[in-house]
């Protein structure tokens, strides 16, 4: 009779804490758990699909109602109870899927079964998987069961979304945060499972199968299963990556060495044949901004234990890391990260990605980004500031709602610089007005970002250099007037310092058409106003406001 094929997650799934895979603080919290007969009613263990939730579940199970406890707390599968646990004819062990099971009828069944002591053993074991599915009346039916069990009962409730467990349910039971397998440890496993099934692998083809399975075994289990049946009892790297249609990283480290020489031309040649390959554009960028964080954690031995790949593929990450700076990489990233951010939205995806890559081979040529002078905010005029609010019970003027006047005339002021900030001069060039218009650019260009307004005024009202080497700056308003006077301590002290010449001062005017403009009274203001909003009124009269 031919043998039946039993999938590997079922065929190897673990019997015993010591088999658990990836959870050491889990297991060795419930031996002891078990050995200090410490064991709570009610436990919860969560965290993601495929890390040995159910199965430490029934571990613990097997191994509270073990009569017959080895040296180091696991069961010696040879009692009665272990032996019927294991051809699944146990009475001591109930599983319930919430997912199919989910009603309060259900839930009052169990609630029912959970009253009849155990016919062999110490404890009745219940185990609901996918506990986050019951309803909200299943949850509150249960709840009185679970906070108050008969002795023998023991609730082990797991579930991939802990969030959405009622606050009322957790405070009843002990948590236990499952995470995710390393991949290290995924390989290892693969590698004995493939040890005793006789089949040959590479070391890079089961860490492309342990990255492929995202921390999850039962993942790694199928996917293992999958390649076998297509590779045959030889498992390489080359099959792995044909099959499960992965990106191989030949074509990463071809890329980056493009970008380093920039030539881009190249990248979008083989960007487009990755393309006609059959692989998608989003993966594409996923994979490749993995492969920036990988050059960046190899280039420092102390981070270079946090790079997931196999040993052959480490060695060339180190070899190509040493040519790249920290400030090429860390720009990648940054690149790369918002093409990835933004490839959904993309009406043309394709184009996103090859500008992405465009901007990957012209990092070399960018400048490195110098730190922008601190500029520190202006002190307002003792003339302009806000009038106090009227105390409680006093009108408010309607006058004192209106900014104060700025006195407009012509303005020919001279702005000097503390001593305290004067600082040694280099050597003075031959300052012209073009050297002046090229320092005056360079400040503005670092108010780009953070003070638009300002960079808009420098860059439209350029200055002119007078015989007597006075800069001379025509504006055409007083704000305009107000702004520069903001930043005058840093901007003179600025263009000292690069022109080397410590008596330059900067002289400002106004048209004197703004002193020319006729000033309203309050009343006439107000009617205006009103004029355009016949409403005015009435809003003056609810605030009990009054002109003044």
């Amino acid at each position: 009779m031919e043998k039946q094929f039993i999938v590997s997650a079922r065929k190897y799934r673990p019997d015993s804490f010591e088999t658990v895979i990836g959870q050491p603080s889990i297991t060795r919290t419930l031996k002891n758990a078990i050995a200090g007969n410490h064991l709570a009613h009610a436990y919860l263990f969560t965290g993601p699909r495929g890390v040995g939730k159910t199965t430490c579940a029934r571990i613990f199970a097997k191994t509270i109602n073990c009569s017959n406890l080895t040296s180091d707390t696991e069961a010696c599968n040879v009692c009665e109870a272990c032996l019927t646990f294991q051809e699944s004819r146990s009475f001591n062990i109930h599983e319930l899927d919430a997912a199919s099971n989910n009603h309060v009828e259900d839930i009052r069944n169990l609630i029912e079964q959970v009253r009849i002591p155990p016919q062999m053993g110490k404890y009745s074991v219940y185990i609901i998987d996918e506990v986050h599915m019951l309803s909200q009346a299943a949850f509150n039916a249960f709840l009185k069961t679970l906070e108050e069990p008969p002795a023998h009962a023991i609730f082990i409730l797991a579930t991939t979304e802990k969030h959405k467990i009622l606050p009322t349910i957790l405070s009843r039971c002990q948590v236990f945060d499952f995470h995710r397998i390393q991949i290290r440890d995924i390989i290892a496993q693969l590698q004995r499972i493939a040890d005793k099934e006789g089949i040959a692998t590479e070391n890079s083809a089961l860490n492309i199968i342990a990255q492929k399975a995202d921390g999850a075994m039962r993942d790694a289990l199928s996917i293992f299963d999958q390649v076998v049946s297509f590779c045959g009892t030889e498992v390489t790297y080359q099959q792995v990556i044909d099959h499960l249609n992965v990106l191989d990283y030949e074509y990463y480290f071809q890329l980056t060495e493009l970008f380093l020489a920039g030539e881009f031309k190249q990248a979008l040649l083989v960007f487009n044949r990755i393309l006609e390959e059959g692989f998608d554009g989003h993966n594409f960028i996923s994979g490749l901004s993995t492969h920036f964080r990988d050059l960046l954690v190899s280039r420092d031995p102390q981070t270079i234990e946090l790079l997931e790949v196999g040993e052959e593929i480490g060695r060339r990450y180190q070899q190509m890391s040493s040519s790249c700076s920290i400030n090429f990489l860390y720009e990648g990233l940054k690149i790369l990260n918002g093409c990835d951010l933004s490839f959904k939205q993309a009406k043309d995806p394709r184009l996103m990605v090859e500008l992405a890559l465009m901007s990957l081979a012209r990092i070399q040529e960018m400048p490195a980004e110098t730190p922008k002078p601190a500029i520190k905010p202006a002190i307002q005029p003792q003339s302009q500031q806000v009038p106090p609010r009227s105390p409680k019970g006093q009108m408010t003027r309607l006058s004192d709602l209106q900014p104060r006047k700025l006195v407009p005339t012509e303005i020919s002021a001279t702005i000097p610089v503390p001593p305290e900030l004067k600082k040694e001069q280099k050597e003075p060039d031959e300052l012209t007005g073009t050297l002046l218009k090229s320092y005056w650019m360079e400040f503005a260009e670092q108010l780009k970002d953070d003070q638009p307004r300002l960079y808009s005024t420098l860059t439209t009202q350029i200055p002119d250099l007078s015989p007597d080497k006075k800069i001379i700056l025509k504006l055409n308003n007083p704000l305009q007037e107000k702004a520069i006077r903001s930043i005058q301590t840093e901007l003179l002290q600025f263009l000292r310092d690069r022109s080397g010449h410590s008596d330059l001062e900067i002289q400002t005017a106004v048209p004197e058409e703004h002193a020319e403009k006729k000033l309203y009274t309050q009343e006439e203001k107000y009617q205006h106003l009103q004029k355009k909003n016949p409403d005015l009124d009435l809003f003056r009269q609810s605030l009990n406001l009054e002109l003044e």
